[in-house]
């Protein structure tokens, strides 16, 4: 595909974006750009971008990233409490910002692999049975990834921003070829914020210490 035939995609497919994914699209940049302030709006916010892709993601035959949303969905609630969470006596927030321990990391790398290993083997299925578009080792990375991201960002820690950027990077190209052009160009702006929450946490991560 020469330079110019991706251009027209691209035009084309902004073209054809539909209302549902135009929201969705807003809705998932807002939510990382409050989760980088660490701003609980985060978690309300995100769940209009998990519930719509969800949608989406069925319509287009991209379900890991179907199942990704629906873990975002929970996370997030999930999140939600524990951001919220106060000490009773000092009504402080419990939770703050802080690196994974060398446990956690192979926790995160453990973590990571298995939801992999199972993502691509059921859409490997998925693609012989009912789903030829599935691109299951692609999809499969950029689930496990974000899988992993939002349940570090769940915990506030520092490391969820390096998940976060390697699944912008894997769903960029995945979501164009799919024909998501908006929600591709999407996740090349929610790389840029990752990159930026990723300085910014170690930055908070720091003075919290």
């Amino acid at each position: 595909m020469s330079i110019t035939d991706i251009y027209h995609q691209f035009i084309t497919g902004l073209q054809q974006t539909g209302p549902i994914e135009f929201i969705a699209v807003l809705a998932g940049i807002g939510s990382v750009w409050f989760s980088r302030k660490e701003n609980i709006l985060v978690y309300p916010v995100g769940l209009i971008n998990t519930l719509f892709y969800i949608y989406l993601s069925i319509k287009g035959h991209l379900l890991g990233e179907a199942s990704v949303n629906l873990y975002y969905s929970i996370m997030s609630i999930y999140g939600w409490i524990l951001w919220s969470k106060k000490d009773k006596v000092r009504h402080e927030l419990v939770l703050h910002i802080s690196y994974s321990s060398r446990k956690e990391w192979i926790q995160q790398l453990l973590f990571f692999t298995a939801f992999y290993l199972a993502i691509f083997a059921a859409l490997t299925w998925a693609q012989q049975a009912f789903a030829p578009e599935a691109i299951p080792w692609a999809d499969a990375f950029a689930s496990a990834t974000a899988y992993t991201g939002m349940w570090l960002m769940a915990k506030k820690k520092v490391e969820s921003w390096i998940w976060w950027i390697a699944t912008n990077m894997a769903s960029i190209p995945l979501y164009f070829i799919k024909g998501y052009v908006f929600t591709s160009v999407q996740f090349i702006i929610l790389f840029g914020l990752a990159i930026a929450g990723l300085v910014e946490w170690r930055k908070r991560a720091g003075r919290e210490c």
